[in-house]
């Protein structure tokens, strides 16, 4: 990255466990006028898709118009690894996706694996804490050290991570044998094993009919994206087994930052920590709200009153995925504290 754009990068993620201090960017409202492209797999209604809109007029607020971003969500530019194909091979068609947070993993980037791993966050304020401390950051900057030619800019996330089922389950026996979507991801295929299931790789934009035809029994997604892509018209079961909070991560690539003067780089960095603060004001309503709505249009809601069955089936899995990182893994344990 440029001189200046390391600076900024620094300056404005240094303030992110200092609450909701502002960095000042200067005026960029002069600067030359510069569209980007921004991917989103899901609709606009989900919690990702309003962060997303959030960030959006922000940054144009911020940069005097000067920046627009174009979002294109629901998929239309394709699922998050077509995005990240696309992105890292410099193919400048898209400029800035909201990915998963451990999208990255499957492209080298070691710490962003640890974000996934099945029980790890024991609270919306354990992962908070993260994006609070020093470590986001460092997580936020990995994929330009490993040299992906992409950067983090902010983080947020999308409510816990639940399976959902085409019929009726009721607890952790019934997924023995069953055929489960996963994304491309060893640490999903690993727990899908450890549950006795038989993890299947589906696109994401493919899942709804893999559900209706049975190619798959069940999957896995936050409350509000469940909802927002009628999943529970094909798999009306949603067990709140809350494996794994939704973390989320807003990546842009160098060459379209690196093409942005240096106010209108700082007017990315400031809208997208003003982003992060709204995805932490509205995530927790919304995904109640959205809860609400589908028990009361008949969707089996079914809670796990136990969870220790579910952490010792995984077990093997987090150890398997955690040992190379041990004392970054239990930094991340510890800030539950």
């Amino acid at each position: 990255m440029k001189k200046g754009l390391a600076l900024i990068l620094a300056s404005v993620l240094a303030v992110s466990a200092m609450g909701s201090m502002t960095v000042m960017a200067a005026d960029a409202s002069g600067d030359p006028e510069v569209t980007l492209v921004m991917a989103e797999v899901n609709p606009l209604d989900t919690i990702v898709g309003m962060t997303d809109t959030f960030f959006a007029e922000k940054v144009e607020e911020l940069s005097g118009g000067s920046v627009k971003i174009d979002l294109q969500a629901s998929g239309v530019l394709g699922s998050e690894n077509d995005v990240l194909d696309l992105m890292l091979a410099g193919d400048n068609s898209i400029d800035i996706s909201r990915i998963s947070a451990f999208a990255l993993t499957s492209y080298g980037c070691s710490k962003a694996m640890l974000l996934s791993i099945p029980f790890t966050w024991e609270s919306r304020a354990h992962y908070w804490n993260f994006v609070d401390s020093d470590l986001a950051a460092e997580f936020l900057a990995e994929p330009s050290e490993v040299g992906l030619g992409v950067t983090g800019v902010f983080y947020g996330e999308e409510g816990f991570r639940h399976f959902f089922f085409t019929k009726d389950v009721a607890g952790l026996d019934d997924l023995k044998g069953m055929k489960l979507r996963v994304s491309n991801d060893p640490v999903m295929n690993g727990m899908v094993n450890g549950l006795g299931a038989s993890p299947t790789v589906v696109s994401f934009g493919e899942l709804y009919s893999a559900l209706q035809t049975g190619v798959v029994d069940g999957a896995e997604q936050p409350i509000a994206n469940y909802k927002s892509n009628s999943f529970q018209e094909v798999a009306p079961c949603l067990l709140l087994d809350g494996h794994t909070l939704g973390a989320i991560q807003v990546i842009i690539s160098e060459e379209a930052l690196n093409g942005l003067t240096e106010a209108q780089q700082a007017a990315i960095f400031e809208a997208g920590k003003q982003a992060e603060a709204y995805n932490r004001e509205i995530s927790e309503e919304k995904e109640a709200e959205v809860l609400e709505e589908l028990k009361a249009g008949g969707t089996n809601v079914v809670e796990v009153e136990d969870l220790a069955p579910w952490r010792e089936a995984c077990a093997g899995v987090i150890a398997d995925n955690t040992s190379s990182q041990a004392d970054l893994y239990q930094q991340l344990l510890d800030l539950a504290e």
